[in-house]
């Protein structure tokens, strides 16, 4: 019998910018080392996607031992200190969480503004400025940095497969900004996972993931279409949402790597169930 494994790490340095795909990385009380430390707010210090901007998916990211590297066509790169401690204190919101981000950058501040044509600051999580998450689907010890609300999401590439033979397209997963993907699984098989464990580090995936509009912007060139979301309107609905993926909170740290063996530890009806 086939092995499940997993067969994509992908880390997203600033929250809704384009990701980074690596072999191996650590995992650290957030989730992904540097995995959303920064995040864009505006004016009224709540946060920005690409629900909003589009153009976000435009910028590439990269990190070297000493910087977070931001690209974009048109525009010099520009290097960002990985540790900064230095900025004003912002109490910045994402959906109903307030918490206070460190604006570490006047620099970068004026080249996201110019790219993306709107005042915006970058902000920054510190390792004290400490975000829980959500205490129905966690323990009190779960953290989780600037993502939606959990550390990480996990989506199987067969349910991909057979998201994109329904619509007869071929959508990569970068569309839907999983942390961790996984091979050699049934389609939608982790709908009814709750305890996974993926090399030496242990997950609970207490919740689906609701998806937005995001999935329907293609990275490459920042255009909207109504795929996915109209095929998972019709095949992946349930009171009132629609899902694909599972959100996820680590129980340990350490380093995972592509490759590694994912045993199921123990499963539950489908979630959502459909």
């Amino acid at each position: 019998m086939t092995q499940i494994t997993l067969s994509e790490i992908t880390l997203y340095p600033v929250k809704s910018l384009a990701g980074i795909t690596v072999k191996s990385w650590p995992v650290t009380k957030t989730g992904l080392l540097y995995d959303r430390k920064w995040m864009l707010i505006d004016t009224d210090q709540q946060f920005l996607s690409q629900r909003k901007l589009p153009k976000m998916a435009l910028i590439q990211t990269a990190l070297t031992d000493k910087n977070l590297i931001l690209s974009a066509v048109g525009m010099e790169d520009l290097l960002i200190p990985l540790a900064p401690t230095e900025g004003a204190i912002i109490n910045s919101t994402i959906w109903h969480d307030q918490f206070d981000a460190l604006n570490a950058s006047p620099e970068a501040d004026q080249w996201l503004s110019h790219f993306l044509n709107l005042e915006c600051r970058l902000v920054y999580q510190g390792d004290n400025m400490i975000r829980p998450v959500d205490p129905n689907y966690s323990l009190p010890t779960d953290q989780v940095s600037f993502s939606d609300g959990f550390p990480f999401l996990i989506i199987s590439e067969s349910s991909l497969a057979s998201l994109n033979h329904i619509m007869q397209l071929d959508l990569p997963m970068s569309r839907f900004r999983p942390n961790l993907t996984i091979a050699n699984c049934p389609s939608y098989a982790e709908d009814s996972w709750r305890e996974i464990r993926i090399g030496d580090i242990d997950f609970r995936l207490p919740k689906p993931c609701s998806r937005c509009s995001v999935p329907t912007i293609n990275p490459k060139t920042a255009e909207i279409g109504k795929e996915p979301l109209t095929t998972l309107n019709r095949v992946r609905k349930w009171e009132g949402k629609i899902y694909f993926g599972q959100n996820a909170l680590h129980n340990n740290c350490g380093v995972l790597s592509v490759g590694d063996i994912v045993q199921v530890k123990v499963t539950g009806t489908h979630q959502p169930p459909i």
